[in-house]
């Protein structure tokens, strides 16, 4: 049966801010060190990092990329990793040894090659509001007090003018390092924000929340003055101790409600009339949690057979299949019609561990959910318009992990346009692990004629994926010709698909 879906550009829902396609890189694992920065490695530039990477990022356009965690965050002090003399210490998060060489100046080095703007996540774990505010000094003042001036010393004579800055990571966790309770994370945020902003005025800061009621409550009555964003993390098959991950139609039934983190915190900033003033930056996101037993738990794994050595799990390429790229695409798409309200999302984290990105020795891999960064991003409009059905969305019942059947839409439709030229630009997603849909876009278009270009990313199976040797997930192109009111189309199982009309 088809579907039919009618389309009004003049009905505009909203602006979406290029912030949406972010991303994160923590110290863990291989993100960093034999990641994205390792100056032995023949790939790397004089720099240290390694440019067949950074081509694959820029190819994404990251706009923004925040660092240094994550976990990592709530035990690092910074000024120990600045200047000349660096000296290793024991990240108590993660319980491995950190040199220290990639800090602050090679952060934003990193940054300003990929021409994204900077994100620091600051310790408000182990940290202090003076550590925090130092390091706004270290970062953006010309010249003024001695943090500036050792900046200038180290050979960075002009600031580095961070704009984005996150007061703590996940404190209101018990497995953070420092975690707070939601009165001591109200004093804490305000008085690390008001000195943070004492420093410099101009920056934008936002603070660790959740959907919940009286955290944010607490926080909010505290901080709002002084906070520019509301901080949402979001991870949905949860495999920290056990790397048992769901399989395809299991990852469907997550997209239930997708975004129901954010309305539930929209509904607590309109209720504080604070919808106009705070957005929310949906700033560590992605479908499978890291796997790292044996360390966020009251009992330690003592070997590091026990605790170390499974994180290399994280990097089986198998695992990375098209229900990762379907459940990609279905959570940009819930970003994009929350515009209003969410200007900025970080997926987690760009390379290696859950990354979109692999990279051995010799290369790079690029995973399922790498290539629906490359459609949105570059295919996709930036402004969201209007669409809706007379007829009831097809839907499909899954299996939940935890085994409650699940009715979910199959399929997940975005429609946008430009506001620099015209035309429109539809993202489509099939959910359905066998069956194709058909859809009969109806568009009014001011009797113009466009030409019809579809990008499409689906595997012969929905557990296809890429490896070194394997390549089952890409972007297929198909010129469709031309249409003027009306187009159909025909979605294959387990798809993404963004559709230009030029």
């Amino acid at each position: 049966m088809t579907y039919t879906v009618y389309i009004n550009p003049k009905r505009i829902l909203g602006q979406s801010s290029p912030m949406l396609y972010g991303h994160f890189i923590e110290h863990f694992h291989r993100q960093i060190y034999d990641g994205i920065y390792d100056p032995q490695n023949p790939l790397s530039d004089a720099d240290g990092f390694r440019e067949d990477i950074m081509d694959a990022m820029r190819k994404i356009r990251i706009p923004i990329l925040r660092w240094p965690g994550g976990c990592f965050v709530s035990s690092y002090h910074w000024k120990k990793a600045v200047g000349p003399e660096r000296t290793p210490f024991f990240d108590k998060a993660w319980r491995v040894e950190d040199p220290n060489t990639f800090g602050t100046d090679e952060y934003i080095r990193l940054c300003r090659k990929l021409s994204c703007e900077p994100y620091i996540c600051t310790n408000a774990g182990t940290g202090t509001p003076e550590e925090m505010s130092d390091w706004v000094e270290y970062c953006n003042l010309d010249h003024e007090g001695s943090y500036a001036k050792q900046r200038i010393a180290n050979g960075y004579k002009t600031p580095h003018k961070v704009k984005y800055w996150s007061i703590g990571n996940e404190n209101y966790g018990s497995w953070e390092i420092g975690a707070k309770s939601a009165d001591e994370w109200g004093r804490l945020v305000k008085e690390s924000a008001k000195m943070m902003k004492h420093v410099d005025p101009e920056i934008e800061l936002s603070a660790a929340a959740l959907p919940d009621i009286d955290w944010n409550i607490n926080l909010l009555k505290n901080c709002s003055a002084y906070l520019d964003w509301i901080s949402l993390h979001g991870y949905w098959d949860m495999v920290p101790e056990q790397n048992h991950l769901a399989d395809y139609e299991q990852c469907m039934a997550f997209t239930h409600q997708i975004d129901r983190a954010v309305q539930d915190v929209r509904g607590i900033l309109t209720a504080l009339h604070l919808e106009k003033k705070i957005k929310i930056a949906f700033d560590e996101w992605n479908l499978r949690s890291w796997h790292h037993p044996k360390v966020h738990t009251i009992q330690q794994g003592i070997h590091k057979k026990d605790y170390l050595d499974p994180r290399d799990k994280n990097d089986d390429n198998s695992s990375y299949t098209m229900a990762d790229a379907v459940f990609t695409a279905c959570f940009l798409n819930a970003m994009n019609r929350n515009c209003d309200i969410v200007g900025m999302a970080n997926f987690a984290p760009i390379l290696n561990t859950r990354g979109c990105i692999y990279s051995h020795k010799n290369g790079i891999v690029l995973r399922s959910s790498y290539h629906v960064f490359d459609l949105y991003v570059n295919y996709l409009g930036n402004t969201v318009i209007d669409l809706w059905s007379e007829n009831k969305t097809p839907e499909i019942t899954v299996k939940h992990k935890n085994g409650e059947a699940i009715p979910v839409r199959q399929l997940d439709i975005l429609a946008t346009k430009w506001d620099n030229k015209p035309g429109m630009s539809i993202a489509a997603v099939n959910k359905h692990r066998t069956d194709s849909q058909t859809i009969n876009f109806c568009m009014e278009t001011d009797g113009r004629s466009f030409h019809a270009v579809r990008y499409s990313i689906c595997g012969k199976t929905e557990n296809s994926y890429n490896d070194i040797d394997r390549q089952e997930v890409s972007i297929e192109t198909a010129v469709l010709g031309t249409c003027d009111r009306q187009l159909t189309l025909e979605l294959p199982p387990h798809s993404v698909h963004v559709i230009q009309l030029l």
